[in-house]
C-alpha cells in the first residue's frame, strides 16, 4: 500500500480512523453539547463519560472487528407544522456518539461532491441561502416553480440504493456493514420492536448526511438537465419560465424520483404554481417585478398557535418570569429565522398581537375588580380611566381604594 493510499479516507482503513482518539474526542464533545433525549436504555449524556471509561476498550474492539451491533432506536412522534405526525428515531447516547464519529469521517468524503444548489445539513449553508437563491432565479425571469413534495422521504429511503451510493466512495467493508446495521436497527414503539427494511429515521447524527447522499442523485439529474433548483433536505423547488415547462419538468422528474430512486412523490401536495402562491422553508415571495421575500401566511398562523399553546401551559406561573424564560427566547428565535424577509410589516403586526395577548393574560391574572383598578393606576392611568377600564359594582364604587393586604 502506498503512502497516498494510507492517508486516503476511502481505503479499507477507514474503520481505524473512526476509533482514533481525536475523532472520538470531537464526537463526544458534539454529542454532549447537543444534549438530547435518552434512547431505549434511558442513559443520559451526563452518564456517557463514565460509561465510556468503563466500556470503551470493549466497544472499540467490536468496532475494529466489525461485530458491533447498535441498539434499537426509541420511536417518538412529533407534530408536523402542516398537520400530521413526524416519526423520529432516538438512538441511545452511545450510538449517537458512534454515529457522530461516522459522520465526521464520512462527511469529508462526500461533501466536496455535493451540489452547490443543496443547502440542508451542510457546513456553511442554511435555509437563508436557499431562499436567496430562489429569489435570484425569480429575478432572472423564472416566475414558475415546480414544488415537489416527497412523501415520507425519511421513511422511504431504499437501503440497497443508498448503500450502493455509499460503496462507490467507501471501500471499508466494516464501515459499510456498520452503516447498514444502523439503517436496519429496529424501532421501539409502545414496547414493541419493529424491524426496518427501508428508511433512515430522523433523530440521529448520521441521518442528515445519509439523506444528502441519497438525494445527491436527484441534484445531479437536475444539473444534467440544466435546471435551476434549490434543495434543502427533502424540500426541492425547481424554477422555470413558463407553466408548460413546469408541467413537463414535473412529469419527467417524478418519473425519475419514483423509478430510479424508488421514492414516492406526493401528488396532492406537489404543484406547478407561481412562487407567491406557495411557501418554501416558511417563506414566500411577493408578486412584483422586483421580487421581495416575505413570511408566509401559514408561518404567521403557526407562530400565533405556538404562543397560545405556551400561554396555556403557563397557568399558575409568575407572568414576568414566564415572559423572560419562555416567551422571549421563542420570539427571538422566530424573529431571527425570519429576519431575511424584505417586508417587515409582519413584525409590527405580530408585536401588536403579542402585546394584546399579554394584556389579556394580565387581565385574567388580576381577577378581582379592585386588583385590576389598583394595577392600572400603578401603571399611570388616571383613576377615572382606570374605573372605566375595570368597572366596579355600585357598592364598591362608593368606597375608597384600600391597599391590598
Amino acid at each position: 500500500m502506498t503512502r497516498t493510499e494510507e492517508t486516503n479516507p476511502e481505503t479499507t482503513k477507514l474503520i481505524e480512523r473512526l476509533v482514533e482518539r481525536g475523532t472520538m474526542r470531537e464526537a463526544y464533545a458534539r454529542v454532549v453539547g447537543n444534549k438530547g433525549a435518552a434512547g431505549v436504555d434511558k442513559m443520559t449524556v451526563e452518564a456517557l463519560k463514565p460509561w465510556l471509561q468503563a466500556h470503551w476498550v470493549e466497544v472499540k474492539g467490536r468496532l475494529l472487528r466489525g461485530t458491533y451491533r447498535p441498539e434499537v432506536v426509541r420511536g417518538v412522534e412529533i407534530p408536523k407544522p402542516n398537520g400530521g405526525k413526524r416519526q423520529l428515531g432516538i438512538p441511545t447516547v452511545v450510538d449517537r456518539f458512534i454515529q457522530q464519529a461516522l459522520h465526521q469521517i464520512l462527511s469529508p468524503i462526500f461533501e466536496p461532491e455535493f451540489s452547490a444548489n443543496s443547502y440542508g445539513f451542510r457546513p456553511g449553508r442554511g435555509a437563508h441561502d436557499a431562499i436567496r437563491k430562489a429569489k435570484e432565479y425569480q429575478l432572472a425571469g423564472k416566475r414558475w416553480v415546480v414544488d415537489i413534495d416527497l412523501a415520507k422521504f425519511f421513511d422511504e429511503v431504499n437501503h440497497d440504493l443508498l448503500m450502493a451510493r455509499i460503496a462507490k466512495k467507501v471501500r471499508d467493508k466494516k464501515v459499510l456493514r456498520l452503516i447498514r446495521r444502523y439503517l436496519q436497527a429496529g424501532i421501539m414503539k409502545d414496547g414493541v420492536v419493529w424491524d426496518r427494511d427501508k428508511g433512515t429515521p430522523q433523530g440521529g447524527p448520521l441521518s442528515p448526511l445519509l439523506s444528502n447522499i441519497m438525494l445527491d442523485a436527484l441534484d445531479k439529474e437536475l444539473e444534467k438537465r440544466g435546471l435551476s433548483f434549490c434543495r434543502y433536505a427533502d424540500d426541492c423547488n425547481i424554477y422555470v419560465g413558463s407553466e408548460r415547462a413546469g408541467m413537463r419538468v414535473m412529469e419527467s422528474i417524478t418519473r425519475f424520483i419514483e423509478g430510479t430512486l424508488k421514492l414516492k412523490v406526493n401528488r396532492e401536495k406537489s404543484a406547478v404554481a407561481r412562487p407567491w402562491e406557495r411557501k418554501y422553508l416558511g417563506y414566500s415571495f411577493t408578486n412584483e417585478r422586483k421580487v421581495r421575500i416575505q413570511v408566509s401566511a401559514s408561518s404567521i398562523e403557526r407562530f400565533k398557535e405556538k404562543v397560545k399553546a405556551l400561554f396555556r401551559g403557563a397557568h399558575g406561573r409568575n407572568l414576568g418570569r414566564f415572559i423572560r424564560e419562555t416567551i422571549n427566547p421563542f420570539v427571538r428565535g422566530w424573529i431571527q429565522y425570519y429576519s431575511l424577509a424584505d417586508t417587515k410589516q409582519f413584525a409590527e403586526e405580530l408585536d401588536g398581537w403579542l402585546r394584546r395577548k399579554l394584556r389579556c393574560n394580565l387581565w385574567r391574572q388580576w381577577k378581582r375588580p379592585w386588583t385590576r383598578l389598583k394595577r392600572l393606576m400603578e401603571r399611570g392611568l388616571p383613576e377615572e380611566t382606570a374605573v372605566r377600564s375595570a368597572p366596579l359594582t355600585s357598592a364598591a364604587r362608593g368606597g375608597t381604594l384600600a391597599p391590598s393586604t
